[in-house]
């Protein structure tokens, strides 16, 4: 049964935009009679707790700036709480959190991504779930879309709630330069095709690629091409190794269409020493016709782009292929990051970090974090005054596509770094055939078939 896209992935920002509720204190009746930690009673002092909390919000778009002012307003509001920041910047956000957790150093607060990061932390005893903190305020609880919590709840206990929505596979377009060459978006791969022949011929770079940090090309182009081809039904077989390996014939053909595009020069010299920003910098400056990215850039081009470049740029979904087995009408994507809560937090500081979390995702948080150009899981009316005109678009067509899964939010950390690092091999020329091993073979090694 199709869930539009929007229904689903909007859970993530829950988290997020309820940041500003925390220090207002909002309860309902449900709150009141909770067993939950709960703060300390205002007739007495308020008992000095530490709180070390790790984010990626490091850059300079709308919602990272955000969230960084929702810390510090809780740090303002609440004296007793001394509440330890530490941010890193995205690209290096991941390998910090897994070293850490190698180390069973984890922060008390942290960023993590729904699906396998989740599955990992808590099959390594590292996290505790927040079923107190959700059962003790359902009016929140029950504002989230339904199947928000899903990918962050193992054997029904729920990790955290989340902060956003992320579709990964957004292909935007500059409508002045498809205008220029008579060009329509594409509808089927050889659609795409020749609009990658167009632009070359004419000295214009079709695709912005930034695949630095080697995620873009799996999360954006792969997650999204590769179910065109195969359908979800046969990835998620693949997943679990059940009558499907990544060494079909259906899944080697999805890496020789991304490696089509790479051999026709769809991508600008040097993709893999750029990072996603500088790539979303290079669309936006009009130096490429198309870029195919994730909700995630919408912050960042409302935030340092001009309304005319807005609303000069337009998206749509990834064009369908040859006798795909996959619905044409889909992006991939999941709801987005929540703050995990370490195993090691307990008593008063466990209260504090219950504040925190509702503080950034509760009711409030989840509406400013919509109008910062973020789409999140949570229901909340859109108002459109206060976002740009490409998010406006953006919020609209999610409503009209299916959601897809995302490679690495189903896959073992270990196989999805196999699928990242094959992706920039096979990119530079690599033999689809051999990459697709790879995956095969990591994959299988890490569930132990």
């Amino acid at each position: 049964m199709k869930k539009s896209f929007i229904v689903t992935l909007a859970a993530t920002l829950s988290l997020a935009l309820l940041a500003g509720c925390g220090a207002s204190g909002t309860t309902d009746t449900a709150a009141k009679n909770s067993t939950a930690p709960k703060p300390t009673d205002a007739a007495k002092p308020a008992e000095k707790v530490k709180l070390s909390i790790w984010h990626n919000y490091t850059g300079e778009d709308l919602r990272a700036k955000l969230m960084r002012e929702y810390m510090e307003k809780f740090k303002k509001d609440h004296p007793n709480v001394e509440l330890d920041i530490q941010g890193i910047p995205p690209d290096g956000y991941r390998p910090r959190l897994k070293t850490v957790a190698a180390a069973n150093e984890m922060p008390d607060l942290f960023v993590m991504w729904p699906g396998v990061m989740t599955k990992e932390f808590v099959g390594g005893d590292l996290i505790q779930p927040i079923n107190e903190l959700l059962d003790s305020k359902t009016e929140w609880k029950n504002g989230f879309m339904p199947g928000s919590f899903d990918d962050f709840t193992i054997n029904g206990k729920t990790y955290s709630a989340p902060m956003a929505l992320s579709p990964t596979s957004i292909l935007y377009y500059n409508k002045e330069i498809f205008n220029k060459y008579n060009v329509q978006p594409p509808k089927t791969w050889d659609d795409l095709m020749k609009l990658v022949e167009t632009f070359k011929k004419n000295n214009v770079t079709p695709i912005a690629l930034g695949n630095k940090a080697a995620w873009v090309a799996q999360s954006s182009i792969l997650s999204s091409l590769a179910d065109r081809v195969t359908g979800t039904e046969w990835f998620l077989n693949a997943v679990e190794q059940k009558g499907a390996k990544f060494t079909d014939p259906e899944f080697v053909q999805s890496l020789t269409y991304l490696q089509q595009l790479g051999k026709a020069g769809a991508f600008q010299e040097g993709f893999n020493s750029i990072d996603n920003t500088q790539m979303e910098q290079m669309f936006a400056q009009g130096k490429a016709a198309m870029m195919i990215d994730g909700g995630w850039a919408l912050p960042n081009l409302a935030a340092n782009t001009s309304k005319e470049a807005l609303a000069n740029m337009a998206v749509t979904v990834l064009p369908s292929v040859p006798n795909g087995k996959g619905d044409p009408n889909s992006l991939s994507g999941v709801v987005g990051t929540g703050l995990g809560m370490s195993k090691k937090v307990t008593g008063a500081q466990k209260a504090a970090a219950y504040e925190l979390i509702y503080a950034l995702s509760g009711p409030e948080a989840q509406k400013a974090i919509l109008e910062s150009n973020q789409l999140v899981s949570y229901k909340v009316d859109l108002d459109t005054t206060k976002v740009s005109s490409l998010f406006a678009e953006v919020y609209k067509m999610m409503n009209n596509v299916k959601k897809t899964p995302v490679y690495d939010g189903k896959l073992t950390s270990a196989s999805a770094d196999v699928v990242n690092n094959g992706l920039q091999e096979l990119l530079m020329g690599g033999k689809p055939e051999d990459i697709a091993k790879k995956i095969q073979d990591a994959q299988a090694k890490a569930i132990g078939k």
